[in-house]
């Protein structure tokens, strides 16, 4: 395997909608670059970049796989992402290890929800986005006024900086080739070829279209660059040897979003693509210096000699050059059967050799990278070295996972993570059998170094355990891969709602515990003030005594009781929140007093209390949002009304919508599905809890009787 200097190397993450044709457009690239001497197919497993056995038989990416080609003296790296909402996590990680995004749209339905959402992770770096219309061979496609009308809806969401660079042929053969607008030459195809075209003429059909779009292409890139606007303004024109430049650098400056042609399943347009990359789009040795969190080491005479100083941190901007300190960044971690834990990596700067030690900065532990790879999907090919800026796999590394900073120990620098959200769905998990038991929390963990959006853990209040992803599917994913990895058999079901009680008056009581048995007997006598807190405010604790009616040593064990008896609930075993009790009275025996009994009063005190404050039950409010397309806008919010949900606001822009709502938490359990059900597929959400508020009487009561019953049915048990 050639190895590659940065200024040879192109990272690109392929980024759209599920559907949108990423994995089989990965699939004609390969193929066009002699890859693989076949197109792979994601519906018989055979995709270079779709090999997980649960993707195959979901027929879509839920995680980053990486493949590279071999094209024209250079190396192409491909991440292929997911684009089904539930895993758009996975995508925004993506972004980090790449200079380009490839941004998939499908010729039939243009932009739609996770398109939009992945473009704006992009902006939010500043990441170069190359735009790629696929499936135009689809009978849906290929009218021009359509093609038209794409171009328009696009410019009107992203803005008049989407440009064509290229004007696709299609006529009655169907779409077979494309007018490159830079060179304003022709390249034909064979559909269902091997992806190579021929230079021909440009249909005479599409001579003026050609040359008006040549044109506005022209005036696009001139913009902002004086001596380009001279240029143009003299000769009517620029040069094609000028344009290239300047295209190039348009793109890296991200002042142009070139939009191309292809099919992937036809593999039409594929090498001009790969060329495309080839010419314009940016190596990692052309991007900014990348900032680093560095730690200045203070002088061990610290501030005035007064002793050793702290630690502090400062920026340190590496630029993506062999010269510099060496530093890795771990973007992916997989768990191969085989392989063990499989650790991907950019080369932020430096050069890495094979069978090197490093330092892993985030865990302060030293690292040895032996069998330096690349990844072709799950085939591992291995390699002497990696220069800066090209992406590299390493197996087995000791306590390396997703997100660590690795490199030379004597410059000690830390890339930030990519922000994961917090999960929006949660369910309760339970193994099937003792064995399954016994395999569950490994296989778990294994999985959660895989994907950091999957929590794992036990409910202190229901002592369920729970597993947490983005979605339904996210975890029912989950549990398959439970089973055919690691042939652990669990069972999914809704989890306990975490409701709470608390009280709405005010109310005071005498709790007096007296026991008398042989010897010793047990007295405890106090009174506590009961009254309701704003909420958030837990159980507040209170010590009025005075003129020592309760000795000071027995006054711990006062709270103890009450808050032990918060703890336990007093309407259906949930626990009591949101007020204070005061201690403000009581009597006591020289003899027969004890902690155990002041403790025990309190209990009765706090029972005698409840039943004259007014308790009720509160339920979690989920703060919600809510994306999906315009159409569906209406639908969803009759939707959120049904599930007692408060519209908090509603933003418009482009093609979607954004719902702001709060919404019961126990309303939102099976959310995800019936998103999916009503926007088709194309709406997502995300929540995180909020706030506890009082459940409504009549709701109230059937939650009261089935806790109850449940306990009831436990004791029996």
């Amino acid at each position: 395997m050639k190895v590659y200097l940065g200024n040879d190397i192109r990272n690109v993450a392929v980024v759209g909608h599920a559907h949108s044709g990423k994995t089989t457009l990965i699939c004609a690239l390969l193929h066009a670059s002699k890859m693989t001497m076949t197109r792979g197919r994601i519906e018989d497993g055979s995709a270079v970049t779709a090999y997980d056995e649960e993707e195959v038989a979901r027929r879509t990416t839920m995680s980053n796989a990486v493949a590279f080609a071999e094209w024209s003296g250079i190396k192409i790296n491909l991440i292929d992402t997911p684009g089904f909402h539930m895993f758009v996590h996975e995508t925004r990680a993506a972004m980090l290890p790449v200079e380009v995004a490839l941004v998939v749209v499908n010729a039939q339905t243009g932009i739609e929800a996770v398109t939009d959402r992945v473009w704006k992770y992009a902006a939010e770096v500043s990441l170069p986005r190359v735009l790629a219309m696929n499936q135009v061979d689809h009978p849906k496609a290929d009218s021009r006024v359509g093609r038209q009308r794409m171009i328009e809806l696009l410019q009107e969401k992203w803005g008049r900086q989407v440009v064509p660079v290229q004007l696709p042929i299609v006529d009655q053969h169907g779409f077979h080739g494309v007018v490159d607008l830079v060179t304003m030459k022709a390249y034909l195809y064979k559909p269902d070829g091997d992806g190579r075209g021929e230079v021909g003429a440009i249909p005479e059909a599409l001579k003026a279209d050609a040359k008006a779009a040549h044109e506005a292409l022209v005036e696009l890139v001139a913009e902002g660059k004086d001596e380009l606007m001279e240029e143009f303004f003299r000769e009517g024109t620029i040069p094609e040897q000028h344009l290239i430049v300047a295209l190039h650098e348009a793109i890296r400056e991200d002042r142009i979003f070139p939009l191309l042609y292809v099919s992937g399943l036809r593999n039409v347009g594929t090498d001009h693509l790969l060329d495309f990359l080839k010419v314009y789009a940016p190596a990692p040795t052309e991007r900014e210096p990348v900032a680093t969190r560095g730690i200045l080491h203070s002088s061990s005479s610290g501030v005035n000699g007064s002793g050793a100083g702290a630690d502090q941190d400062e920026i340190v901007m590496r630029k993506v050059d062999d010269k510099e300190p060496l530093a890795l960044y771990v973007y992916k971690t997989m768990t191969d059967p085989f392989a063990g834990r499989i650790s991907f990596f950019k080369v932020v700067s430096g050069m890495m050799t094979t069978d090197k030690t490093v330092q892993n900065f985030t865990r302060h532990e030293p690292e040895r990278l032996a069998h330096l790879s690349i990844m072709q999907g799950r085939k591992a090919v291995e390699v002497p070295e990696l220069h800066a800026g090209d992406i590299g796999a390493v197996a087995k590394l000791r306590v390396t996972l997703t997100g660590d900073t690795l490199g030379d120990k004597a410059h000690e620098v830390y890339l930030e993570p990519v922000p994961m959200p917090e999960p929006a769905m949660t369910y309760a998990i339970e193994p099937k059998s003792r064995a399954d038991e016994d395999k569950l929390g490994p296989a778990l963990h294994k999985l959660m170094e895989e994907d950091p959006m999957v929590k794992f853990f036990r409910d202190p209040q229901t002592n369920e355990f729970l597993v947490a992803g983005a979605g339904q599917q996210h975890i029912e994913a989950v549990v398959s891969k439970l089973k055919r990895r690691y042939h652990t058999d669990v069972t999914l079901k809704a989890p306990k709602i975490p409701y709470r009680e608390t009280i709405l008056g005010r109310a005071e009581a005498q709790g007096r515990y007296k026991k008398q048995t042989g010897g010793h007997g047990q007295y405890g006598d106090c009174k506590i003030r009961m009254e309701a807190i704003p909420r958030g405010g837990g159980v507040v604790f209170g010590n009025e005594i005075f003129g020592g009616a309760i000795p000071r040593q027995y006054v711990p064990a006062v709270e103890k009781g009450v808050r032990e008896s918060a703890a336990r609930g007093f309407l259906a075993g949930y626990p009591v929140v949101d007020l204070k009790i005061t201690v403000f009275d009581g009597s006591y025996h020289d003899v027969d007093s004890s902690e155990m009994s002041f403790k025990m009063a309190a209990r009765l005190a706090f029972r005698k209390c409840m039943e004259q404050a007014k308790p009720v039950l509160l339920e979690p409010v989920m703060r919600v949002e809510i994306e999906a397309p315009d159409d569906f806008a209406g639908a969803l919010l009759g939707d959120l009304n049904g599930r007692r949900g408060r519209v908090q606001g509603m933003e418009s822009g482009g093609a979607g919508t954004t719902v702001r709502a709060e919404v019961p938490l126990a309303e939102m359990l099976s959310y995800g599905t019936t998103l999916t059900s009503i926007t088709q597929g194309r709406g997502s959400f995300r929540m995180e809890m909020d706030h506890y508020e009082v459940v409504p009487a009549l709701l109230a009561q059937k939650i009261l009787a089935n806790a109850k019953q449940q306990i009831h049915d436990d004791a029996e048990e």
